[in-house]
């Protein structure tokens, strides 16, 4: 890239010696005096490079510039040092100095809060002027603020370090002189070069890729998480950095542009490599002047003004910020390719085995079906195979994937460069989308193949509507992944379940997947649910349309097309069903069953949804909601078998009964019928015979000891929650000060059942989780539960009273999603309650907030199902009015809906704690861990 413009405008070093010699003859060049001088031209020169870069963008030409500054400041501050402070009119050999700077600074690069990585270079053994010199320069860098990594070395130090530590070899491969005793530094070059490079070339490539790889993994292993670290993540500015290490160590190069002649990179891969290096450069500045900090992970609360600062507005069906992630996303996709493409070139290479000329000379050692076999990877001798018949473009990865073979990163760069063969004629061949079908049900696993298929290009070049998703981002804060890799993760998942390799985690999903009758369509259904989105409106109508279109090319009858629209359609249906109403209720059984209308369908909808949810990322599945799932799944079954929940009911009460009282055999039958007659029906269905038990006993020492409140907690890892279980006498608006409660001792509620008994008491059991969706078990924390829900309960005005709670920690990043509060009444959904689904961000104290005012409309809440997905909170209230009825009538559901909307818009408080209540010590997010 070009030179500096007018450098001395950034920072005059003339001007600066003199400026420092004059103190200097004035006798006032005090260590004060010197940081002063030198403080002043880096916040001028930092100005300059500012002012630059908000006019040009060019984080490329910024990030030289800012080592150009720092070199200057690192000269004048040695020679003020060894010629004004510690004057030596003849210095002995080991009285030099040589100022070299390594890692990124020895680059050339720095960004606005980089470190500046400093060597300090001697000829042999320290020496007192040495010391006095390396500690003045130090301290005056400090002084400036500046973060300074140093190290103090020989040449000799440096060579034996280097043989034995990867980080400091790679350190000195980066290595270039600022100042001082440049013999110094050319002894070191060459020594470095003879001694440490010189043959060692294979195994600093591996090692610098296994040192990759690693990194990878500490980072999440995916270029597509939506908060991405664009340094150290996979696809950002480290991976480019790994590649010209490697070719620096190789080829003896300095620039990219030098590898176009050694054969390395096209012109136009080596065109590709700065584009994309200039992009993340630019990102970086931004991020780092608009965080005023070394942040370099693109946080949800940062995208926005990230976006705006990059001139992404928002266009038609797509906002700007969406459209920035989309375009790093592809970036990140862009190092892999040239990741590969590199790679293929140092095997063809330095391995002296060139894959061509061996294909060429028939050297290969076996074939399988038309393609050469190197060791345990597939390739192609040339481009031709593809240009004779670009089925192979396809058929390639097919052979791989069923014959346990990666394939050769030289043919992966043959296939990127023939992508324009992969055209209309291509994807309407039969034979093409039978092997695409074939890839996709594969019992071999589809999944490494997929994203094969997707990283080299053709995947959204053969379906263009997924093309359409590659990279798209879905800005909220649920989902962790692109969607396109969401959607190679959940067919990866499918395969998993089919397998029965998480058969412990998912064991009714790992059974019914073999009941189903073509698995094919399971696959596409998987492969179609999120197809459509980001183009506005709903995406599982458009899906499903979209589903009816490519069912026939690929293959499929008229029947199981229908089917997989019909999936695609529904996908939601069971999570929604499961985390949003009370199965509990038979119309909500009877409503979910008149949709799915088929045990087959059935199957299929489980399996889907419970991939759907497992490859949203990490911590978003949980045992509570495999429970929920399955649940729903075995009443469906049993009313899609011809079971009338309805009509069994007494007879399901009964066996429940029966249970428990086997469960407390040292009960008297006077003991036992007295608590049987507290009872509901509704009561004996809704748990195990164990938790039953568990109550009854909660229930009977609260009576026996008459206790205002009996409280049990339960802690429950399969389901990664806690039970906290609250017997007392029931009143008015009671549900909203245990969720006000809990909520002030730092619980979230994932799930609440409410019950009044005959007696008029509540016993009512809330499933919480703490801010990072997992089980609260800390005897602390469990001890801050009881005290809240103590203190709250004794307050004794018949009103709820007003709480003001502190803010989530999540809260400044809640803010940036939009999420349009909407209050919906139901009177359909349940034969005996009024169903209440309120949809508004999420903040802490929101529940209590919604069933405070459900009290003040003088309605009871008979159960509830709380959901939160990222920054949306999904809560559904089943209430009834004081005389046990439906709440019907626009007059009376008017204020309902007003006093709901006031809650959604108001704003978080600034503190909270209850009369006398303690605070919690690491306060949580109220948002419940639910899909």
């Amino acid at each position: 890239m070009g030179e500096i413009s007018d450098p001395r405008k950034v920072i005059d070093r003339r001007r600066l010696t003199v400026e420092l010699a004059a103190l200097a003859d004035e006798g006032k060049l005090d260590e004060a005096a010197v940081s002063r001088v030198l403080k002043s031209a880096l916040a001028e020169g930092r100005a300059e490079v500012r002012r630059r870069f908000d006019a040009t963008g060019d984080g490329r030409m910024a990030a030289r510039t800012l080592s150009y500054l720092m070199d200057q400041i690192i000269r004048a501050l040695h020679d003020a040092a060894t010629q004004l402070v510690f004057p030596l009119a003849n210095p002995s050999t080991g009285e030099r100095l040589a100022v070299v700077a390594v890692g990124g600074y020895g680059r050339g690069e720095l960004a606005p809060h980089s470190d500046i990585d400093l060597l300090f270079l001697q000829p042999y053994k320290r020496t007192p002027y040495v010391e006095q010199v390396i500690e003045y320069m130090l301290y005056r860098l400090w002084d400036l603020g500046l973060k300074v990594g140093h190290s103090v070395r020989s040449v000799e130090e440096c060579i034996r370090q280097a043989k034995n530590d990867l980080t400091i070899r790679t350190a000195l491969l980066e290595a270039r002189y600022i100042w001082g005793e440049q013999s110094l530094y050319q002894d070191l070059r060459a020594k470095f070069l003879k001694q440490i490079v010189a043959g060692t070339g294979p195994a600093f490539v591996e090692a610098k890729l296994a040192e990759r790889n690693q990194r990878h993994r500490r980072m999440g292993d995916s270029r597509y998480s939506l908060e991405a670290n664009i340094k150290d993540g996979k696809g950002g500015l480290r991976d480019l950095h790994t590649l010209f290490w490697i070719a620096k160590y190789l080829y003896r190069v300095d620039d990219v542009t030098a590898l176009v002649d050694r054969g390395v990179f096209t012109a136009e891969e080596a065109r590709r490599f700065e584009k994309t290096e200039a992009f993340l450069w630019s990102l970086r500045f931004h991020l780092h002047y608009l965080t005023d900090r070394p942040e370099e992970r693109l946080t949800f609360d940062l995208q926005p003004e990230l976006a705006r600062r990059m001139g992404y507005t928002d266009h038609a069906g797509s906002r700007g910020v969406e459209r920035l992630m989309k375009h790093y996303f592809l970036i990140a996709k862009t190092v892999g390719d040239l990741t590969r493409i590199f790679c293929a070139v140092l095997e063809t290479q330095h391995q002296k085995r060139s894959l061509l000329a061996r294909a060429r000379f028939g050297l290969f050692q076996r074939e399988i079906e038309g393609f050469p076999v190197d060791g345990d990877r597939l390739a192609v001798a040339d481009a031709e195979v593809f240009k004779k018949d670009p089925v192979n473009l396809l058929r390639l990865f097919e052979v791989a994937q069923r014959h346990d073979l990666d394939i050769h990163p030289a043919s992966l760069r043959l296939v990127t460069r023939n992508l324009k063969l992969v055209d209309a004629k291509l994807r309407a061949d039969p034979e093409a989308n039978r092997l695409f079908v074939a890839m996709l049900t594969s019992k071999k696993g589809p999944e490494i193949t997929l994203r094969r298929l997707n990283e080299a290009g053709v995947f959204g070049r053969f379906m263009p509507d997924f093309g359409r998703v590659v990279a798209q981002m879905q800005y909220d804060m649920y989902h962790h992944f692109t969607v396109d890799e969401h959607t190679i993760f959940a067919i990866g998942i499918l395969w998993k379940i089919e397998q029965g390799l998480i058969k412990d985690e998912v064991p009714i999903a790992s059974e019914v997947v073999h009941l189903v009758q073509s698995r094919r369509v399971l696959y596409l259904a998987v492969l179609l649910h999120d197809i459509a989105k980001g183009r506005g409106g709903d995406h599982s109508e458009l899906g499903a349309d979209i589903a009816l279109k490519l069912g026939p090319r690929l293959g499929f009858t008229d029947e199981e097309t229908e089917t997989v629209s019909w999936l695609v359609r529904y996908h939601l249906i069971m999570s929604n069903t499961a985390f949003k109403r009370d199965i509990d209720d038979p119309k909500t059984i009877q409503d979910f069953v008149a949709a799915v209308q088929s045990l087959e369908r059935l199957r299929l909808l489980l399996v889907l949804t419970v991939a759907d949810i497992r490859a949203v990322g990490p911590k978003v599945w949980n045992g509570w909601k495999a429970q929920l799932l399955r649940d729903l799944y075995w009443r469906a079954e049993e009313m899609i078998s011809g079971g009338l929940i309805a009509e069994k009911r007494e007879e399901r009460v009964k066996v429940a009964v029966d249970a428990l009282r086997g469960e407390l055999g040292d009960w008297t039958v006077a003991t036992f019928a007295d608590h049987v007659a507290r009872g509901t029906p509704s009561y004996w269905l809704a748990y195990d015979k164990e938790t039953l038990a568990r109550h009854a006993r909660l229930v009977e020492r609260a009576e026996r000891d008459g206790e205002v409140l009996a409280l049990d907690t339960r802690i429950d890892h399969w389901r990664a929650v806690t039970e906290v279980t609250v017997y007392t006498a029931d009143r008015p608006g009671l549900f909203a000060r245990l969720a006000g409660a809990l909520a002030l001792a730092g619980a979230n509620i994932a799930a609440a059942d409410i019950f009044t008994l005959s007696n008029g008491k509540a016993l009512d059991n809330f499933q919480v989780q703490d801010g990072e969706g997992r089980e609260i078990e800390r005897p602390e924390d469990l001890k801050r539960i009881r005290e809240c829900l103590e203190r709250m309960l004794a307050d004794d005005e018949p009103a709820p009273p007003d709480l003001v709670f502190p803010p989530s920690p999540l809260g400044r990043r809640t803010e940036l999603f939009k999420v349009a509060p909407r209050v919906l009444i139901d009177n359909k959904g349940s034969a005996e309650h009024s169903l209440i689904e309120v949809n508004g961000r999420d903040r802490r104290g929101l529940l209590y907030g919604l069933t405070k005012a459900i009290a003040a409309q003088k309605l009871q809440i008979m159960s509830a199902k709380v959901s939160t997905f990222g920054a949306r909170a999904v809560d559904v209230f089943y209430v009834k009015d004081k005389f046990g009825l439906k709440v019907e009538g626009d007059a009376r559901l008017k204020p309902i809906r007003d006093a709901l909307m006031a809650v959604l818009e108001e704003g978080e408080g600034r503190a909270a704690s209850p009369p006398a209540a303690p605070s919690p010590e690491d306060p949580n997010s109220d948002s419940a861990a639910a899909e």
